[in-house]
């Protein structure tokens, strides 16, 4: 086994995983499911660096329903059992593991846990929630042991990062000089999600069902509030019901003076490129959806995953960029997409940092043969919420040079919702730049859309502050494969 020069060995002592609950302040609506409250997944891991130091690390990502799996036969408690047992799958095997390299820790086991989740009926989205979790908190760890932010750790290569038999369409690209010449963005714009529930306008709220807590509630009050002018707007499937909604959307945005953009988000909701082809040309022959046709950037996975990597995306492609994000379940997914005529691939840290880095890696080689600068990545989001979670992604994002993301838990999640005051506290006294105290709770700090990063390059995976634990419920074991039917 071949190891990138200097790259340090860890060995994972003990993996330790907790669930904390939150609610929502507004319902959330994508795809097939209407989301009110949910559960975030928390990890520590304790790693022994080979110098025979040892350290902890963290990691933390919203436990999703009818995301990584949607089959509807499954309840959104077996969705959540489905993760659980990807996390416990990867902590047996990274504790068993011998002193490795991360990024080695991580390769070395991508191909056996993806095995093992089939044999339990995990897909492969799923298997890679664990690892996604687990190797961010390695990471957190060898970066605190050596004192290093994850952005310095990256372009040095500490995690050794090197060609494997897992990308083999990169045998022949050297990674380490690729690292080094990564340029993290200080801020980004935040992409506003728009459910298919949000209210657009006041008049979209009957009396009495206003949460006023100070924070925007309505697409109006988002742009007003916090300046946004990047727009992520799901559509549902229903043409009829999405092109009025749409209109409803951009007679809001098109009274920006200022350009705006927006990319639009079919949730799997149709049958093939054709359906969403039809839409795109419904929109295009519209008034009222000019601008907003003109400031679109790009179609986010509107085909349902079992067809979207069968046939070509020719008829919707010719229109504007599609890219992946539920069918992006394994290495070989964006491979395949590109020769579907697929463009592009999200981003996401439930579905792994090393993944995200890989497939950038993938774009400068693609896009150096054809030329021009046609494969890209775009950056999007599963609820991260305040703490580590979400300054992980942004790290990510930053990394990865992408200039805007979508975030949506500063809009249906007020603050630090389920987490101790403490620990709201301590993140934003470390990073005063990313939140502030708005009427007694830490939020989100969203100033003319954008967010401000400079923290996050302090000692640590974008945070040196320890989740507060001490109240946090252990996660239960998984009932999985499950031993009871679904509750209808």
């Amino acid at each position: 086994m071949s190891t990138t020069p200097d790259a340090p060995r860890l060995k994972v002592l003990s993996v330790d995983c907790f669930e904390s609950p939150y609610r929502l302040r507004l319902p959330f609506r994508f795809g097939v499911i209407t989301v009110t409250e949910g559960r975030q997944a928390i990890v520590r891991v304790r790693v022994r660096h080979q110098n025979g130091r040892e350290g902890t690390g963290y990691a933390a990502e919203a436990l999703g329903a009818k995301w990584f799996d949607k089959n509807p036969a499954l309840s959104d408690a077996q969705n959540l059992d489905q993760l659980r047992k990807a996390l416990e799958l990867t902590a047996e095997a990274y504790r068993a593991a011998p002193e490795r390299s991360a990024f080695d820790l991580y390769a070395e086991h991508y191909r056996p846990l993806l095995d093992a989740g089939a044999a339990c009926g995990l897909n492969p989205l799923v298997t890679s929630y664990g690892p996604a979790l687990l190797d961010r908190a390695v990471l957190d760890a060898l970066c605190r042991i050596e004192g290093m932010g994850f952005w310095q750790a990256l372009r040095h290569n500490r995690p050794g990062m090197r060609a494997h038999a897992i990308a083999p369409d990169l045998s022949g690209f050297e990674l380490s000089p690729f690292l080094r010449g990564l340029e993290p963005l200080t801020s980004v714009a935040v992409r506003h999600t728009v459910g298919l529930l949000d209210p657009i306008v006041a008049a979209d709220q009957p009396a009495g069902t206003r949460v006023d807590d100070d924070l925007p509630e309505t697409l109006e009050e988002v742009v007003a509030t916090y300046g946004n002018r990047y727009f992520k707007l799901k559509v549902s499937g229903q043409a009829d019901a999405d092109l009025e909604r749409l209109r409803r959307i951009a007679s809001v945005l098109d009274r920006l003076d200022e350009p705006y953009a927006a990319t639009l988000d079919g949730n799997e909701q149709y049958e093939d490129a054709e359906a969403i082809a039809a839409l795109w040309q419904r929109m295009q022959a519209e008034p009222a959806l000019q601008r907003l046709c003109e400031s679109t950037l790009l179609i986010e996975q509107p085909i349902k995953r079992q067809v979207a990597l069968t046939r070509p995306v020719s008829a919707l492609a010719r229109h504007k960029p599609v890219i992946i994000d539920e069918s992006d379940g394994d290495l070989e997914a964006f491979p395949r997409a590109r020769a579907l005529g697929y463009t592009g691939v999200s981003s996401k840290a439930c579905k792994g940092f090393y993944k995200s880095i890989l497939n950038l890696a993938r774009c400068r080689v693609w896009n150096e043969a054809v030329g021009h600068p046609t494969y890209f990545m775009s950056a999007e989001d599963l609820t991260t919420q305040p703490g580590v979670s979400v300054q992980q992604d942004l790290a990510l994002v930053a990394l990865l040079g992408i200039s805007h993301v979508e975030r949506n838990a500063h809009h249906f999640i007020d603050g630090f919702n389920g987490r101790p005051p403490a620990e709201a506290r301590a993140y934003l006294a470390a990073h005063p730049d990313l939140y502030h105290e708005q009427n007694g709770r830490v939020r989100l700090r969203i100033d003319g859309g954008q967010l401000a990063l400079g923290s996050l390059a302090g000692v640590g995976f974008g945070s040196a502050v320890d989740p507060v634990l001490d109240d946090t419920a252990p996660m239960a074991r998984a009932d999985w494969p499950p031993t009871t039917s679904p509750t209808p």
